[in-house]
């Protein structure tokens, strides 16, 4: 594996200005609970805006509503919006990877049909992988589409969906034929592009811990799909679903959930040092530098078309570790009586969401697994 970090492209800085000045006022209003829920905060007015400003597709072909932009333009707009605490949920997964998903192998009538709903904020997507009794083995899938006359027939359920009860279209990872006998399992399994609003789908919340309701179990019963509502090719669902979660699992969102309480944390410090607590915030700060420069790195190798799996399993893997041990490490430092309002309701809400972040697009089992086959280690 290797992290080559690329250059920073002409006018970054200015985009960054542009975008602080922005989130400083629509920011206003946003509460820490808001903030900490960041990525996973959902505000359709919000992603309409930034939408309307051009920061949603912005790789993407004019053609089918993006702005020809570079990647790493793209990641100053991420890095900016998750050090804000920025409510991006609405468009998140839709710029992320379903969108990219459908540009890449999409039909051109999808192209047309959904990227500029995506690019304008309009379009909100979620992700149909996990299904019950199968767990993280996406191959035990056993949601089913079958041919029939005009199209397809999509029968089984979907768990753990997040901002399914929200969301306008889901990519279904589902079985189109049986494994063959001896073979590998993950033959057999392909794509679609499925509008929630369909018959025959059922949508039921599942209120979490900290009493939110962002995952779901979706339920397909006789839901007919057209022809082509097939996403790639048929069969090729397995290759598919995995280049697509390199852009789920590299991206700043990996190590930066966390970065608000940071932020208001060197805030504190600086009106109440802490003797020896440079230490600490000096390994933080080393950390999430090293992080960055991974991160770009593996940016940069998606916006080149090369696959970088294993390195963007390595800095989930990481980063996860990095942003769930970030409050305990501020808690450490500050004495709760001396520390802002804010940053204490920050921490509260952070310490309900942190066990999460190493669940959510695989588990840390999971990606170190994939990094030790690669590494010859199993």
């Amino acid at each position: 594996m290797r992290f080559d970090l690329p250059d920073t492209p002409p006018g970054a800085e200015a985009l960054r200005a542009e975008l602080r000045a922005f989130l400083a006022e629509a920011g206003r209003a946003w509460t820490p609970e808001i903030r900490a829920r960041s990525w996973m905060g959902f505000d359709r007015d919000f992603s309409r805006e930034v939408g309307a400003r051009g920061w949603i597709g912005m790789t993407w072909p004019k053609a089918y509503g993006g702005h020809e932009r570079s990647g790493l333009e793209r990641v100053v707009v991420l890095e900016e919006m998750l050090a804000a605490g920025a409510p991006v949920g609405a468009h998140w997964i839709g710029d992320r990877q379903s969108g990219p998903l459908i540009l890449r192998l999409g039909t051109e009538e999808q192209r047309r049909r959904i990227l500029p709903g995506i690019a304008r904020g309009e379009l909100a997507f979620c992700i149909g992988l996990s299904e019950p009794d199968a767990g993280s083995d996406l191959a035990n899938l056993r949601t089913k589409a079958e041919r029939v006359p005009g199209g397809w027939k999509l029968n089984g359920r979907k768990i753990w969906t997040t901002f399914a009860h929200k969301s306008d279209y889901m990519i279904a990872l589902v079985r189109t034929s049986p494994a063959p006998e001896g073979g590998s399992r993950h033959a057999g399994l392909s794509q679609f592009l499925v509008d929630l609003r369909l018959s025959g789908i059922s949508i039921r919340p599942i209120r979490d811990l900290a009493g939110a309701d962002s995952f779901n179990e979706v339920t397909f019963d006789d839901v007919m799909l057209r022809e082509d509502d097939l996403v790639g090719a048929e069969g090729a669902g397995w290759a598919q679903a995995t280049s697509e979660l390199a852009f789920e699992r590299s991206g700043p969102d990996r190590y930066l959930s966390s970065y608000p309480a940071l932020s208001l944390g060197l805030d504190a410090l600086a009106t109440n040092p802490v003797p020896g607590a440079e230490v600490t915030v000096g390994r933080m700060v080393a950390r999430l530098s090293a992080l960055r420069g991974m991160s770009l790195s593996v940016g940069g190798m998606l916006e080149r078309g090369e696959d970088p799996a294993v390195e963007a399993a390595l800095v989930k893997d990481v980063g996860n570790v990095f942003e769930q041990a970030l409050p305990e490490h501020l808690r450490g430092l500050l004495d709760p009586e001396d520390s802002p309002a804010e940053l204490r309701a920050l921490l509260a809400a952070l310490t309900q969401l942190t066990p999460t972040f190493s669940l959510r697009g695989g588990t840390r089992e999971i990606l170190r697994g994939i990094i030790a086959r690669d590494l010859g280690l199993r």
